[in-house]
């Protein structure tokens, strides 16, 4: 099938019937109430980037304060034939801590297609949702630190977002100030895909996917992009009746840019035991310039009386990254250098031309919802890892030291109201410079019943940057 054909099916699959079958989340009978149109349309950003402003500071809002509101929840979703498919992954991922999960055919079947119009499809997204109120309209903002940008590099796309797993949004987390409506897996799935597509990352880390199989998976194959997911072994979305399945890590990228040389699918340790949570690393190299990074997407324990948990996962997690980077291919030191540079690959050491030692190992980038904020444990173990990671979004700050003040904002019936900051992009300092990050949105932009909304599918935001390399791609050659 053409890609933007199938594309186009797949999305309507689920608008034009109000009950879905064993694949999604069942829709809501009740009709969606008329909202006065706002003044802007839906149409999006220029999606070359936009307009990129110099950095200004964000004021933190007042503490939040505890709320309590009588609405109801949306009922159970999907229907219950999932379960037969979700119990033979969950059985799989409990048999083994590496948690092995082949790709369906479905993607090695795209591969071989012309990818879809992302114009096209952001249309449709739009027509879709042309009775909901305009989109927010944010601008990438350039650093204030910003160094001498590389005009000969493209830069490298990055989106980190929780988009809200569809089973805990509608029967768990109790958002009680957002409309069951807007909570619809018909249209919250095109308001999802319209954010994506406004943006374009080159490299998109997703947590709470629990529409990995059946949306995220076929329809961003159809746009060029190859994928990777690695369930929850005991998601909580299985407690859901008539869920979609475990929720779990998603990372994505564009086939056309990048080429995948290992991807590894790990469950985080603490305290020896293999935990609940989980990460997908994937070491990449560029199609044009032959260089080698490493990404990865995590989501670490929620709620506050885990921090202890939090950075034992942490430490887990860097360690781990730490084996993965240092391994070197060594097909690239023999392209650079030859056979001495073979027996000498095992130092891990960066040598520039002028003979100075840099960071061994591969260039990193670590995206993830951390469930921390900036004073606890596990943020200041990444702060200090001798990865040499650093956060992209202080960058936002005039100070280039402070994070943003909140990357989440919910109500919720059982905790009241929250503002925190708990989704970062880590980067690799010395190796990437960050030229452009993606602004937050205002108090006012969110609105008074803070997140999910009719605006906004997720109750975190998304999270933006454009990465370059620090260095051009030949001042570099590995020993």
């Amino acid at each position: 099938m053409n890609p933007v054909r199938r594309c186009s099916a797949l999305l309507h699959r689920d608008f034009t019937s109000l009950c879905l079958s064993s694949l999604g989340s069942a829709q809501k009978t009740t009709e969606t109430p008329k909202r006065v149109p706002s003044p802007s349309s839906r149409h999006c950003h220029q999606l070359s980037g936009g307009e990129v402003l110099t950095c200004q500071p964000q004021v933190k809002p007042s503490g939040a304060s505890s709320v309590s509101v009588n609405t109801r929840i949306a009922g159970p979703m999907g229907s219950g034939s999932s379960r037969s498919r979700l119990f033979g992954t969950l059985a799989q991922t409990l048999s083994s801590p590496s948690i092995p999960l082949e790709l369906p055919a479905l993607e090695a079947a795209e591969c071989a297609c012309e990818p879809a119009d992302p114009d096209l499809l952001l249309r449709e997204c739009e027509e879709a949702l042309r009775n909901r109120p305009a989109r927010w309209r944010r601008r990438f903002m350039r650093p204030h630190t910003q160094a001498q940008a590389h005009l000969d590099q493209q830069p490298i796309r990055v989106m980190q977002w929780n988009i809200l797993a569809q089973a805990l949004g509608e029967g768990k987390d109790g958002f009680v100030r957002c409309p069951p409506e807007a909570l619809n897996w018909a249209e919250r799935k095109y308001l999802i895909l319209e954010e994506i597509l406004t943006y374009q990352p080159d490299i998109l880390c997703l947590q709470e996917v629990d529409h990995y199989y059946d949306t995220f998976q076929p329809v961003l194959a159809s746009l060029g992009y190859q994928g990777s997911f690695c369930p929850k072994p005991w998601s909580p979305c299985l407690d859901v009746v008539n869920n979609n399945g475990p929720d779990g890590c998603a990372l994505f990228f564009r086939r056309d840019r990048f080429e995948m040389l290992s991807t590894s699918h790990l469950r985080l340790s603490a305290m020896m035991l293999k935990t609940n949570q989980v990460a997908v690393v994937s070491t990449l190299r560029c199609r044009e310039t032959g260089r080698r990074f490493c990404v990865a997407v995590t989501h670490l324990k929620a709620r506050s009386g885990w921090e202890s948990l939090r950075s034992a996962q942490g430490r887990s997690l860097l360690q781990s990254l730490g084996n993965i980077t240092m391994e070197t291919d060594p097909r690239d030191a023999v392209a650079r250098g030859g056979e001495a540079d073979r027996r000498r690959v095992g130092n891990g050491l960066v040598v520039q031309e002028e003979g100075v030692a840099d960071e061994a190992g591969v260039p990193l980038i670590v995206c993830g919802d951390f469930n921390a904020e900036p004073w606890e444990d596990v943020y200041k173990r990444f702060a200090s890892s001798p990865l040499g990671l650093d956060s992209a979004y202080k960058r936002l700050s005039a100070d280039g030291r402070t994070e943003p003040p909140y990357t989440s904002w919910k109500i919720r019936r059982s905790s009241g109201e929250s503002c925190h900051t708990l989704d970062y992009i880590w980067y690799s300092h010395r190796r990437f410079q960050v030229d452009a990050v993606l602004e937050l949105p205002g108090e006012e932009q969110i609105g008074p019943d803070r997140l999910p909304s009719y605006h906004y599918p997720s109750d975190h935001l998304s999270l933006v940057c454009d990465f370059s390399f620090s260095e051009p791609p030949q001042t570099h050659r590995l020993l």
